[in-house]
């Protein structure tokens, strides 16, 4: 295993451990420049393949995957650990439903499903990129959907609030990261 820092070939496993997911062993090296680095082991499997809307096919990414639910839980108190576990789970389920091919609109609606169980902020902004609203009554209605399947937990408040806000102000709180993701 190279060193990402000075190249050398030469290192030693001082921790090796499962993720939490149990999909991958995760090694922690010390290289003989001293610097300490990690790698993973993963089975190596057949490519996971999504088809885009506009029918062109990519490889799946848990990096792209992550990074789409980390701006929809930007100034969350989200632990990144929480998102990986989730990113993990859901690539472990596609996997064993044995397909190669998955639509981009699945893995958005898988996304959409676990986000409104943990954060219903970060399930309205995520929502706001994939379903691609154009205004504010398409927020509204889909505060309306939300409101109307998730009980509000204790100590938190109603997502209708953001529902009564108007024009700006609703857009501004309920999907800071829309704007800049539009894909």
């Amino acid at each position: 295993m190279k060193c990402p820092f000075c190249g050398s070939t030469e290192s030693r496993v001082i921790d090796s451990r499962d993720t939490e997911a149990g999909d991958a062993v995760r090694r922690r090296r010390e290289c003989e420049c001293g610097r300490r680095f990690t790698t993973y082991e993963r089975i190596d499997e057949m490519p996971l393949l999504v088809v885009k809307r506009d029918g062109h096919e990519e490889v799946f990414s848990r990096r792209k995957l992550l990074n789409g639910l980390l701006r929809a839980c930007e100034k969350r108190e989200i632990p990144l650990e929480r998102l990986e576990a989730l990113v993990a789970r859901m690539e472990t389920q596609l996997r064993t439903a044995g397909v190669q091919r998955v639509a981009s609109a699945e893995i958005g609606e898988r996304a959409l499903r676990l986000l409104r169980s943990l954060d219903k902020v970060a399930y309205v902004r995520f929502a706001s990129v994939y379903r691609q609203f154009e205004d504010v009554e398409e927020f509204q209605d889909e505060l309306r959907r939300l409101e109307a399947h998730v009980p509000v937990l204790d100590g938190q408040e109603p997502i209708a609030a953001l529902g009564e806000m108007q024009g700006a102000e609703a857009l501004a709180a309920a999907a800071p990261a829309a704007a800049r993701t539009r894909r």
